[in-house]
């Protein structure tokens, strides 16, 4: 048997032997389509490239991609687990042409693969044509040999594809295989088509028009091929099978959640098994590519499916989480073709059960209420819209979950009274936050929030990716467009922009608006309301205007720089408790591209030891170049996990915990933290640690400001060329410089003491005795100095006293335009005259305020040293009484 996994490798295989170029599976959140919610189609990712907008580097691409239909208008999630081929997440085989090959040869590569290298049997096959797509239908006679009745025309849009009201459009040609008259059903475009004998397994999409508007289509200049093959379709023929849930990819998920639950796989719970099947890879693969359960955008969407399966599972009587538990089956099957499993596996299984323990909580309790109200309702009526919103509000259920319950009983749900419901919250919602003191000056964003939802962000696995413009605020005031040379700040749909939070900067870069005509230089990005991202710049070129797609460039740069900044403070945090002790705590941070700045709670200053121990370890860690793993925990339980939480930061019900560092010695990675910012993919991205500085902030709380990366080596340069230039300056290498000024510093001090004993000698009369006079019998020796720093004073003064055995002194300095005054007392006067009231009254006179000392010695200073020689005067005068 061809397995699925076989299926998958050969159809690459042969497309790659026929020139194409094999390329990954693109997210499953579109990075240049900000129309779609997820990724519905092998042409998504190559829809830049049919436009002319992108070039690659080749004319000819095969894939396999991942596809989710499970919002806006592909909603396939209420059919799942009741039908044989609907899913929410599926895989779409595809060959693609841009302006290489045509019809002939897409009908030509198709044709051989299904027959000759799948072996399917040609009398079981059959193909449709636009009705007027002779072209077609001349080359399906000639390759296949089919004969009229086997190439159907079909008159409607089913067979006319287009990518919008404007754009590449052009005719399709479906392949369908024929199951059997075991089967209801007739061929397509008869009366009995819905039925599943003749299934479509291939379409094969002729782009060969650009629909210039409503009346206009003009013939492409290089007409190309887009075509799509749904995996699990192809695998249920290849297999034998009728229904997709029997290929072995999907019966091994089913048989691992019967045995999980110890139900039988083909028993009353088969469409239990189904649906956690399909809704097991759609919720793995959109975790995997950064979409995380929550109430708005892609996250609620996600949610849905996982509360979908988890009621299921509860059906089933699992009394445990169940889905978390499947995973290992869906790596094996899967894990090869799609690493990004792998990758993700640890935040894949934790916000499975993480998601699927907080709603079991609350899942007996909304099903309670249901079954009572349904003892009031028969089939046929309808449940409250109050009910459904209790159960959406209070208990957490999605309304389709709630319609999912009720579809078995034939009861539906009065949907109005829901949304009236609904309603009724935003606006007790808003009126609560309109009064909220300083909080009411941001009622513009909850309005703006209100009208458009949270933004979408992409950042943490992306830094470009197509957005629409959804508001647009000048002056303070929502606006449908801006001007060239006004400022702006702009809120998108989905961007890859961070905003400004939990410490880290928010990001700048560019929104070009679609066709080039207009761009945004963002010079910052914020955060509103906790999720709605708003960029700050100022519009370039044209007008810009609300409903308008863009393409939002983060600035690469300066963003890898900020999270290697980011990185480094959870390593650094821990590396400060495992140096100083577990009392140390984070009390608060910001990280940009330049440097970090880290305050933890610390009685005293580190060491040169200790600073030098903790950058030893986080560079240590950075040089084990672990990877940096994201899980989805409960605040709870991340911190009895033995995450630490930010300073500052306010949690919801989910949050990212971010674990990084480690190595053999210890059985748990060296850091984990919860943390909503951006960060390297592994520790090595870091690329280097530096501490600057350690400081004081407050009572108990240091400082250190650090580097990283880009920066530490900009700084590493710049200590490098001021070490060359003092070199230079002493005309001496660098390794001698520490000798050098050691003894430069010596030879200085010998100065310094030279030149004191000079200025005390000329103070003290050159050695032949101070000059003095006599006031009332006591000697005064008063002068004034030029020049001489304060701290010499004292010491002059001191000698002064000892040649003239009984008086006063007093030195009045000129250093720098400032005036200092000292007055010396010999001890058989200071009952008499005390050297601080003297020294007060010196200090007036220069300008200064007050003096202390002793009564033998005290000094003073002020402003004023032209009044120096005043001051010598004043006290000479207050000694004459």
């Amino acid at each position: 048997m061809q397995t699925a996994n076989t299926i998958r490798r050969a159809f690459l295989d042969y497309f790659a032997k026929n020139g194409h170029e094999v390329v990954s599976s693109s997210p499953l959140v579109p990075r240049n389509d900000p129309t779609l919610m997820f990724t519905n189609a092998g042409m998504v990712q190559f829809k830049n490239v049919f436009t002319g907008v992108e070039k690659r580097d080749y004319v000819r691409a095969a894939t396999s991609q991942k596809c989710v239909r499970a919002g806006g208008k592909h909603n396939d999630l209420d059919n799942v687990g009741y039908t044989a081929r609907h899913h929410t997440f599926f895989e779409m085989l595809g060959n693609f042409s841009f302006g290489d090959y045509f019809k002939d040869d897409a009908i030509a590569l198709a044709w051989n693969l299904i027959t000759k290298e799948f072996g399917l049997a040609k009398d079981k096959l059959l193909v449709t044509v636009y009705h007027d797509d002779d072209e077609a239908f001349n080359i399906w006679k000639k390759v296949a040999g089919f004969s009229d009745d086997r190439i159907i025309r079909i008159p409607t849009s089913d067979n006319f594809w287009s990518m919008g009201d404007t754009g590449p459009c052009g005719p399709c040609s479906e392949i369908f295989y024929d199951h059997g008259d075991k089967i209801a059903g007739g061929p397509p475009g008869s009366p009995d088509q819905d039925g599943d004998r003749f299934i479509e397994i291939w379409n094969l999409v002729f782009m060969q028009f650009e629909q210039v508007d409503k009346q206009t289509r003009l013939p492409l200049p290089k007409p190309s091929i887009d075509t799509g093959m749904g995996l699990e379709r192809l695998a249920a023929v290849l297999q034998g099978q009728h229904d997709n849930y029997d290929v072995d990819l999907l019966r091994a998920l089913i048989e691992a959640s019967a045995h999980e639950s110890n139900t039988d796989a083909d028993g009353p719970y088969k469409v239990s098994h189904r649906v956690v099947a399909d809704h097991l890879r759609s919720s793995c693969f959109l975790i995997a590519d950064g979409v995380l359960p929550s109430n708005e955008g892609r996250g609620y969407v996600l949610r849905r499916i996982m509360r979908r399966a988890m009621r299921h599972a509860h059906l089933m009587g699992c009394t445990e989480p169940l889905l978390w538990r499947l995973f290992p089956a869906l790596a094996k099957q899967m894990g090869e073709a799609y690493p990004e499993l792998g990758r993700a596996g640890a935040l894949i299984t934790e916000t499975l059960k993480l998601e699927e323990t907080r709603f079991k909580a609350t899942l007996d309790k909304g099903l309670k209420l249901l079954d009572d109200e349904l003892t009031h309702l028969v089939p046929g009526a309808k449940l409250a819209g109050e009910v459904a919103f209790k159960l959406y509000d209070t208990y957490g259920f999605p309304l389709d979950l709630t319609e999912d319950a009720l579809k078995a009983k034939g009861i539906g749900v009065d949907t109005d009274g829901f949304a009236t419901a609904m309603d009724r919250q935003r606006a007790e919602a808003r009126k609560a936050w309109s009064g909220s003191g300083e909080a009411a000056t941001e009622t513009l964003w909850f309005e703006i929030k209100e009208k458009t939802g949270a933004s979408e962000f992409l950042g943490y696995d992306a830094i470009g990716a197509e957005g629409q413009i959804v508001a647009l605020v000048e002056g303070g005031k929502a606006v449908e467009a801006v001007h060239p040379g006004h400022e702006v700040m702009v809120v998108a749909n989905q961007t890859p922009f961070y905003g400004e939070s939990g410490g880290q900067m928010g990001d700048t870069g560019v929104i070009s608006v679609a066709g080039g005509k207009a761009r945004i230089v963002v010079t910052d990005t914020l955060k509103k309301l906790g999720d709605l991202i708003v960029h700050v710049g100022k519009v370039e070129g044209g007008p810009v205007a609300v409903g308008e797609d863009a393409h939002f460039a983060v600035d690469e740069t300066r963003r890898d720089a900020t999270r290697g900044h980011h990185s480094a403070t959870h390593l650094l945090h821990q590396a400060l408790r495992d140096a100083l002790g577990e009392h140390v705590t984070q009390k608060g941070s910001q990280v940009g591209p330049d440097r970090l700045r880290f305050d933890f709670a610390h009685p005293k200053g580190l060491s040169t030891d200790e600073i030098r121990l903790v950058e030893a370890e986080v560079n240590r860690q950075i040089r084990k170049n672990r990877e940096v793993v994201t899980k989805l925990m409960s605040p709870d339980d991340a911190i009895e996990a033995g995450a630490m939480a930010l300073f500052g930061e306010k949690y919801g019900e989910e949050v990212r915990v971010v674990s990084m560092g480690g190595d053999d010695s210890r059985p748990n990675p060296f850091s984990v933290e919860l943390c909503g910012g951006t960060h390297v993919r592994r520790v090595g991205d870091i690329g280097g640690f530096k501490i600057l500085s350690e400081s004081a902030v407050a009572a108990g709380v240091r400082r250190v400001e650090a580097v990283t990366g880009p920066a530490f080596l900009a700084w590493a340069n710049e200590q490098e060329e001021l070490l060359a230039r003092a070199a230079q300056a002493l005309k001496a290498a660098p390794a001698e410089l520490p000798a050098r000024i050691a003894q430069l510093v010596e030879d200085r001090r010998k100065l310094e003491r030279e030149l004191s004993e000079t200025r005390k000698q000329l103070a003290t009369g050159g050695g032949a005795g101070a000059a003095t006079t006599q006031i009332n019998g006591i000697t005064y020796a008063g002068r004034v100095l030029d020049g001489v720093p304060a701290k010499d004073l004292k010491g002059m003064a001191d000698e002064i006293k000892k040649q003239i055995g009984s008086g006063v002194v007093v030195l009045v300095s000129n250093d720098g335009g400032k005036a200092s005054v000292v007055v010396a007392v010999t001890d058989d006067l200071t009952a008499k005259h005390s050297a601080v009231d003297l020294v007060r009254i010196g200090s007036e006179a220069v300008g200064g305020k007050g003096g202390g000392g002793r009564p033998d010695m005290a000094q003073a200073g002020g402003p004023d040293a032209d009044k120096a020689q005043d001051a010598v005067d004043k006290i000479a005068a207050a000694l004459a009484g």
